[in-house]
């Protein structure tokens, strides 16, 4: 089989931990060149520092998504050090969940959320267009959620931003055809990211889960006791509730994985028995 990874050069928004770090890892174990930008430039140095040791190759730099010129900084770095960049990784992300109700203690976090999951995503478009037209191909990969499918009670802003996500990246893709590949990650609840230190009020996820609250509060209160059955932690098990960090960096790196004419435009990745209703 032919390898359309090795090679590439890919920069990683929120490459400190989470899905970023994942991605960059594995991307780097596969001969990828990769630069890796967080808000938390410690964190991102801690990744690039585990990709040196195993071997392959990396760059950290500080970077806040919310600033347009510290994203041109992290794609002029990749153009500098590796002489291109081939993938731009809109990954960096925040969920502040909660009711229109919980307005005094959410709002900030909304806002927030607006500029990071939304205002961040088209920044890194634009911080790696004019290198990717002048190089004459380049693929973007964001990251949005099912939660932008449609909308829910407890996910108006969250799910508002993700379906920005969808929306910009179908109109970058149309618009930039034959020059710049556009892919659209949509995971599912994935409970080990700690992403949900960002939830406001975790009583909202009942939006996404709707009848299946109880069995899904089951599960996550199985995760932080242990007593969740081996099975449903599996992937190789058709019972798989809980999906892992890994298997959505696995989805992000099969999109890459494919010779320039060819585009995974659009992918959603679940656990086969999650509870999500989207």
């Amino acid at each position: 089989m032919n390898d359309y990874i090795s090679g590439k050069t890919i920069v990683i928004t929120g490459a400190g931990g989470g899905f970023g770090r994942l991605v960059a890892q594995k991307a780097a174990a596969r001969g990828a060149l990769v630069t890796c930008g967080d808000v938390n430039a410690a964190a991102a140095k801690e990744t690039v520092a585990g990709i040196i040791a195993a071997g392959g190759r990396a760059q950290a730099l500080a970077a806040d998504v919310r600033i347009l010129d510290d994203l041109k900084r992290l794609v002029a770095a990749s153009v500098h050090e590796y002489g291109s960049i081939d993938v731009m990784l809109n990954n960096a992300g925040v969920m502040p969940l909660a009711f229109v109700a919980d307005h005094a203690l959410a709002y900030d976090a909304w806002m927030r959320c607006i500029d990071i999951n939304m205002k961040g995503v088209f920044n890194g478009m634009i911080a790696a267009h004019d290198a990717m037209m002048s190089q004459g191909r380049g693929h973007f990969v964001n990251i949005s959620s099912i939660y932008g499918n449609f909308p829910v009670v407890g996910a108006a802003i969250y799910g508002a931003t993700k379906a920005a996500v969808n929306f910009m990246s179908e109109a970058v893709r149309m618009e930039a055809r034959g020059k710049i590949k556009v892919t659209t990650i949509k995971p599912t609840g994935v409970p080990s990211t700690g992403l949900g230190g960002s939830v406001v009020n975790h009583a909202a996820a009942v939006g996404i889960v709707g009848n299946n609250m109880e069995q899904f509060t089951a599960m996550i209160k199985g995760l932080q006791d242990g007593s969740l059955p081996p099975h449903s932690r599996d992937p190789e098990s058709i019972s798989h509730m809980p999906l892992e960090p890994e298997s959505i960096a696995d989805a992000v790196l099969l999109a890459i994985d494919q010779p320039w004419g060819v585009s995974v435009s659009d992918m959603t990745v679940r656990a086969s028995a999650d509870c999500f209703v989207l």
